[in-house]
């Protein structure tokens, strides 16, 4: 019966199966006693030889006359890895790697390597170096890599996504091999940390690469992995730490950290850090073609003047100048220009930080961005004019002047644009620094210039030098400069110079002075403006007269002319402490008229109702 199914378990798989289990269902009758067996030890193996000390591999224990012997399975050989790196397994190699791997010597692999990496055949790469490292050279010797060779292992697992902790495993066999890794064996290393975010054991790795021999000391490209993976994480100190290490070795700076660099101190607010980081990449000759992107630039400037820091704003604006002079050496020219308020800004922070360098750069940065086809807006020259005057530089502040009047000659409104009370008063205050001295000085190198060829004559440079003797109370230089204007300069005064002589009898309290002014300049036909009106009130106001300061205020208004709120102001004080209550109420209407809110004078009349006292508790 057992044949029987035999037969037809070959042809059906149902009657295999019973057939199976029928044939494990047969006892087997012994016609013999049982007779009792002792288990009998097996003897031990024979003691291994020592591992071959001329082999320098730790595979001695592999069968390298065939290596194949021992493990037939081809598949498993293969799975066998230095370090498994748990992605697929590779197929199975082909013929040719099979005997690549038994016929090259190092340097012969160290070009198909060269040869394969160009074509990033990764995975060929690391088969044939595992099979190679398991066969025989040609004097019957394991195989034995070196460094280079090695790195060329280290990096193709990289790239087939290996991890850090896989390839510090790989570096440490390293040791096994007799030989130790190189700085390009840690960089490797150090590029999985940088795409796995490893801050932390990145930064241990560079320590130890410091604390090293030589060969393996941190490059260039090992600070820039680092450094850059720190700004990634925004660990600010340590960043600018290891990046202070590079330019004390002399290292280049790639644009990508450099850039990151700039962004963060920026972001962070570290601007004196950035600016001496620029500076130190300046000095060398491998980071000084640093520059950063054209918008980053402007954001650099844009931080840097919103904090009146002017070294730093000079460096973006010297980056700007680089980028202009690359725009226009390029084929085709890319003609960039830097916006104008961007230098107004720089010259404002150049006045307050007196720095004369920053006023050049942006003068010259902005005649380099305008190539000549306009000239600059009134602001930039009167920027100009401000930044000299607070350097205390007069010469160069009035030939400012001079370039601006010779601009702005054909200008309909350029009587504003010159007026010593507001846009030229930076002028007439650093006139004055010295007191008299200064304002003669000016007076004598004005006529001395009068004199030249071709001769400057400047009623603006005048009117700067009558407001300045007012201002220090000197009524007769006041006097005397403003009859100079046309018996020695031979020009007619404006009316910013009957402005700046009223000014000089006001504050003298000389109210009969000042409003003979005021009709000479009327009857000469010089149309008086606003700030005419309001010095005449002041001079009313110096003398306690608030009915002679409110008459004036309807003769502005009857000229077409809009008192300004200050000046309604200054009028109800005197009415307030005159206790003049008609004039007050006149002044009410014509804030009413205006739209002006005054609001109350409690605060300043607090300061008349105090009591001085010495006797303190």
């Amino acid at each position: 019966m057992a044949t029987r199914m035999l037969i037809l378990s070959k042809t059906h798989p149902l009657f295999k199966t019973l057939a199976q289990t029928s044939l494990n269902s047969l006892r087997h009758v012994s016609t013999f006693p049982f007779l009792t067996q002792e288990p009998q030890l097996e003897d031990p193996p024979p003691t291994p030889l020592p591992p071959n000390p001329s082999s320098g591999s730790p595979l001695y224990q592999e069968n390298w006359r065939n290596p194949y012997a021992t493990n037939p399975d081809l598949n498993s050989l293969l799975s066998q890895s230095l370090v498994p790196l748990g992605i697929a397994q590779p197929a199975a190699p082909s013929p040719r790697i099979q005997a690549l791997s038994q016929t090259l010597d190092v340097e012969s692999l160290m070009n198909v390597f060269a040869d394969w990496m160009t074509s990033q055949r990764w995975a060929d790469l690391k088969q044939l170096f595992e099979f190679w490292i398991r066969s025989l050279d040609k004097n019957g010797k394991p195989n034995k890599p070196d460094v280079n060779l090695y790195n060329h292992y280290l990096r193709a697992n990289l790239m087939m996504g290996a991890t850090a902790g896989e390839l510090l495993d790989l570096v440490a066999q390293m040791e096994d091999y007799d030989f130790s890794p190189n700085t390009a064996s840690y960089n490797l290393v150090l590029k999985a940390m940088y795409l796995a975010d490893e801050s932390g054991a990145a930064q241990k790795l560079l320590d130890r690469m410091l604390r090293t021999g030589k060969d393996s000391l941190p490059d260039d490209e090992s600070y820039d992995l680092v450094i850059g993976l720190l700004f990634k994480t925004n660990d600010i100190d340590s960043a600018l730490k290891y990046l202070d290490l590079t330019l004390k070795s002399g290292y280049m700076v790639s644009m990508r950290i450099f850039s990151d660099c700039v962004r963060t101190c920026v972001n962070a607010g570290r601007l004196d850090t950035l600016a001496s980081i620029i500076e130190r990449c300046k000095a060398m000759d491998q980071n000084k073609a640093l520059c950063p992107s054209w918008n980053l630039c402007n954001y650099i400037a844009d931080v840097a003047l919103l904090a009146d820091h002017s070294k730093l704003a000079f460096y973006a604006l010297e980056f700007l100048a680089r980028w202009i002079a690359r725009g226009e050496n390029a084929k085709p020219p890319v003609l960039l220009s830097l916006d104008e308020g961007l230098v107004v800004s720089a010259f404002g922070t150049a006045a307050r930080t007196y720095d004369s360098k920053l006023v050049d750069a942006s003068w010259a940065i902005l005649q380099r961005s305008l190539r000549q086809k306009r000239v600059p807006i009134p602001e930039s020259y009167l920027g100009k004019i401000c930044s000299y005057a607070s350097l205390g530089n007069l010469q160069r502040a009035f030939s400012t002047l001079h370039d601006f009047e010779t601009a702005y000659r054909n200008l309909a409104e350029k009587d504003e644009l010159f007026s010593p009370f507001t846009s030229l008063y930076p002028l007439v205050v650093a006139c004055t620094k010295e007191g008299f001295t200064t304002l003669d000085s000016v007076y004598y190198q004005l006529e001395n210039l009068s004199h030249t060829d071709p001769p400057y004559k400047s009623v603006a440079a005048l009117n700067c030098v009558i407001l300045g003797c007012a201002n220090i109370w000197d009524i007769d230089r006041a006097y005397q400069t403003f009859e100079a204007i046309s018996n020695t300069f031979g020009l007619a005064p404006n009316t910013h110079s009957y402005n700046a002589l009223m000014k000089a009898f006001g504050r003298l309290k000389k109210t009969f002075e000042a409003s003979r002014v005021f009709e000479h300049m009327t009857s000469l036909g010089v149309k008086p403006n606003a700030m005419s009106y309001s010095l005449l009130v002041d001079a009313h106001l110096a003398n306690k007269d608030a009915k002679a300061a409110l008459s004036v205020i309807d003769d502005m208004v009857q000229a077409g002319l809009t008192p300004s709120k200050e000046t309604l102001k200054k009028v109800r004080r005197r009415c307030s402490r005159e206790s003049d209550g008609d004039s007050d109420k006149r002044l009410q209407s014509l804030a009413g008229q205006f739209n002006y809110r005054m609001g109350g004078e409690k605060r300043r009349e607090m300061l008349f109702q105090l009591e001085y006292r010495t006797d303190y508790p």
